[in-house]
């Protein structure tokens, strides 16, 4: 948890946290995005190569540092990446793209995506005791706070050197993934195949999925695989979240929008272009959705935790592979 570095910082910061309708605005404006998106019938979290420029399967990440987005950026630079038919998923802010030896284009709009994050204030006057103090009287109470940013996509730039964050080639189209097979292998969970039915049952910790040659498109069988794999890291040993929902609740709904966004999320970063589409439970998140502002944001956070859970495990795997081989 962060410490604030200056007197300035902490008062912009609680001056900020005063204003609640600036957050919920950021709240309500995303959600009422993803919302129109589901009323449409369009899935944000569906990858978007393939009917755009020719963008191929990756998440957004930072064409300067490489490093990824997460949570409910992943859904609005998707977005944004479908709307345009941009050919990239890679973005920058405008100072960057000047660090990058290039230039946004004059007349270009960028998208705005969103950073939570949080700290203690230290009080060093009883005038800014009285003004950290919250409800429950403690000054010294950890403040959340979002801040926008705006990025653009490398499309919308123009002469940056070369070299910078490539987005990665598609993986030809076959039935067998060796990538996938090897997260699954990784994860650790007990993973069975057979019958007719894909679920995870918490308290046995299983996951079963049918014969891949039962999928009418056979790639779509890792998109199956992943999306129970998600559910399997919200076991008490690995994520901890609540999986004893009952069907058809609120709750319900919530957990398979975690595991749906995962799925979606992990074969973006495993490069898998599944056609499958979960639909059947649009109406239940279309109501979580309407009924907080803020549900989404937690969903995409949950998804893209369970995503870096279970590629974590397989980069284990990996390094422990090359290990192995080296001490050889």
């Amino acid at each position: 948890m962060r410490k604030a570095t200056s007197r300035r910082a902490r008062r912009e910061v609680a001056a900020e946290d005063r204003q609640p309708e600036n957050r919920a605005n950021l709240y309500d404006e995303v959600t009422a995005r993803i919302v129109a998106e589901l009323e449409a019938g369009r899935f944000p979290w569906v990858q978007p190569w393939g009917t755009t420029g020719g963008t191929g399967p990756g998440l957004p990440r930072n064409a300067l540092t490489a490093r990824t987005y997460s949570g409910v950026n992943i859904l609005i630079l998707w977005g944004a990446v479908i709307e345009h038919g941009w050919p990239s998923q890679s973005w920058l802010t405008f100072r960057q793209a000047q660090e990058a030896g290039g230039c946004v284009r004059k007349g270009e709009h960028g998208v705005t995506v969103v950073y939570a994050d949080c700290f203690t204030p230290v009080a060093e006057s009883e005038a800014e005791k009285a003004l950290l103090r919250g409800s429950d009287d403690q000054p010294n109470r950890a403040i959340w706070f979002l801040k926008r940013f705006t990025v653009f996509n490398v499309a919308q730039c123009e002469g940056l050197r070369p070299g910078l964050a490539a987005d990665p080639t598609p993986l030809p189209e076959r039935e067998i993934v060796p990538v996938a097979e090897e997260v699954i292998a990784a994860s650790g969970v007990d993973f069975r195949i057979g019958g007719d039915r894909a679920f995870y049952a918490p308290d046995p910790d299983v996951v079963q999925v049918p014969p891949q040659p039962a999928f009418f498109d056979q790639i779509n069988y890792y998109r199956t695989c992943l999306h129970e794999l998600t559910h399997a890291t919200g076991h008490p040993k690995r994520l901890g979240r609540d999986l004893k929902n009952a069907f058809g609740s609120k709750d319900y709904a919530r957990e398979e929008l975690v595991a749906e966004m995962g799925s979606a999320f992990l074969c973006a970063a495993l490069g898998i272009v599944p056609t499958v589409r979960h639909a059947d439970y649009i109406g239940s998140w279309l109501e979580v959705l309407r009924e907080d502002n803020r549900a989404i944001f937690r969903v995409a956070s949950a998804a893209t935790k369970a995503a870096d859970w279970l590629l974590a495990r397989h980069r284990d795997a990996q390094d422990a592979r090359i290990e192995g081989r080296i001490a050889a």
